[in-house]
């Protein structure tokens, strides 16, 4: 039953996501909301260099970019998504399909996961082709930090998503932290520049960890002027997502649960009309 509803997930996945690149809408917003944004921060601070390091400043930003897509689209697109769902009522129609909350789960991730890669390949080519951005110079680091950092915030999202009463209510509450983490976190700005406090803050999030592997990846050893211990602290990178991705493991199923246990349709019909009168 359970390869039967990972299949069934998948599928779902990749059936929603080839939906969502032929909506002209959602592909504008992509386009202007993540790559516009970067095209144009790219031209307004040209080919300077990070101060303190001989490396792009240009590449830096890249970075950031890439790690902030994967961090919002896990913790932000898809908690609204599953709040959606939740007012929606197809969280209540999960009790009635074995096997349905992990096709469910599987099938939201798949589709988060494929909104990721491409508006990274669409990051990623616009600062080459605007931003003289070098390729990476180690690919294999690329490849566990981006698949690690991705897990480590899926499973979490969907947790929280199970915990918000519903779209706006996620907008809301998850916009302003997202947005200070992005600040914060050394994805924009080394975070050395940072007071101490919040260099430390910082640390317990996955932004910052997920942002120090890229950055090992695609920049010089010179950035390391700029890191916290001089170090790219590759097996910190490593466990720090790694528990990430076991408390989003362990958390997301049992809050799905829960909430589908608790639905019912006169909850269903009073979201709705207290969603009509306002």
């Amino acid at each position: 039953m359970n390869v039967r509803a990972l299949r069934i997930g998948l599928r779902r996945g990749w059936t929603e996501h080839l939906h969502l690149i032929k909506d002209r809408k959602e592909l504008i917003t992509t386009l202007i909301g993540t790559v516009g944004t970067f095209a144009l921060l790219t031209l307004f601070i040209g080919d300077g260099s990070v101060k303190g390091t001989n490396a792009s400043q240009g590449t830096f930003m890249m970075i950031g970019f890439l790690a902030f897509t994967v961090f919002s689209n896990g913790l932000m697109t898809l908690p609204m998504a599953i709040a959606a769902d939740r007012e929606e009522g197809t969280l209540l129609r999960l009790r009635t399909v074995p096997g349905g909350i992990l096709a469910y789960l599987t099938g939201r991730g798949v589709t988060i996961m494929c909104q990721i890669a491409v508006q990274s390949v669409l990051i990623v080519g616009t600062g080459v082709a605007l931003g003289g951005v070098t390729l990476p110079r180690d690919w294999t680091t690329l490849v566990w930090v981006t698949a690690l950092g991705t897990v480590a915030v899926v499973p979490l999202g969907a947790a929280i998503g199970c915990l918000t009463p519903g779209p706006k209510a996620a907008a809301g509450m998850l916009g302003l932290p997202t947005m200070i983490l992005m600040i914060t976190s050394g994805v924009m700005v080394p975070v050395t520049y940072m007071p101490g406090f919040v260099q430390w803050i910082s640390q317990a999030f996955p932004l910052y960890w997920h942002g120090l592997g890229l950055r090992a990846a695609f920049m010089p050893d010179s950035v390391l002027a700029v890191e916290i211990g001089g170090s790219w602290r590759l097996p910190w990178v490593a466990a720090a997502l790694a528990v990430w991705t076991v408390v989003g493991m362990l958390l997301a199923p049992k809050l799905i649960r829960r909430v589908t246990r608790r639905e019912s349709g006169s909850r269903l019909a009073e979201r709705r009309l207290a969603a009509q009168g306002s």
